[in-house]
């Protein structure tokens, strides 16, 4: 752990190899062996890219179906794994056993509500934070819906409503900063890349320090 270097935008057509790369340079990045909260574990493909074969790697995840969640607790018999909502558990606190040193959001949709569940729950905190966060909300933004998209509304007070163009680096930074600094976080290392086929989804990295 602790391997010198920065994150970089390494740029592909799919958004699953873009999401292993920035998850690869931030484990490089960090000092710690990553204790990680990952709110949506889907298949935990990403875990096997890049989280299975670090040592000493420990965390919780959640996973609403079921049948989902069942796989990822034989994938990682040392983890908590909950198949509940996330943004109810974390909002209840859930996890709060282990100091979360990487949150990772990888959502269908809007990956901000889970964001603020974390950051607004009470648990123990890391002086350093890093967090990667996949962001569906983009598509809103290139349609003009921006307005009409509750995680927005801030930023389009702010910004306007065409966000599209600045997506990726300021929307990006604006709303992780925001959402770290319920906790006391502040914003150090950043990087945002549009991602996916057509680039219509963007991808963030960020460390926080507190």
């Amino acid at each position: 752990m602790g391997r010198q270097g920065s994150m970089v935008t390494k740029k592909d057509n799919r958004s699953g190899r873009e999401k292993a790369i920035l998850r690869h340079q931030i484990v490089g990045l960090m000092e710690d062996v990553p204790v990680i909260c990952e709110t949506h574990g889907g298949k935990g493909v990403l875990w096997g890219l890049v989280y299975k074969d670090i040592a000493g790697v420990t965390g919780f995840v959640f996973e609403k179906d079921w049948e989902k969640a069942k796989v990822l607790a034989l994938q990682r018999p040392r983890w908590a794994v909950y198949s509940e909502d996330c943004v109810r558990c974390l909002a209840g606190g859930v996890g709060a056993h282990l100091t979360v040193n990487l949150l990772d959001v990888d959502p269908y949709g809007d990956p901000w509500p889970a964001v603020d569940a974390f950051f607004q729950s009470e648990r123990p905190r890391a002086e350093t934070l890093w967090i990667v966060v996949m962001d569906n909300l983009l598509d809103s933004c290139r349609t003009g819906r921006a307005w009409d998209t509750p995680s927005l509304k801030g930023i389009v007070a702010d910004f306007g409503n065409d966000l599209a163009p600045i997506y990726a680096d300021v929307v990006g930074r604006e709303l992780i900063q925001r959402k770290a600094a319920q906790a006391g976080y502040s914003l150090g290392r950043f990087v945002g890349i549009r991602s996916g086929h057509s680039k219509r989804t963007a991808l963030f990295g960020a460390q926080l320090t507190r």
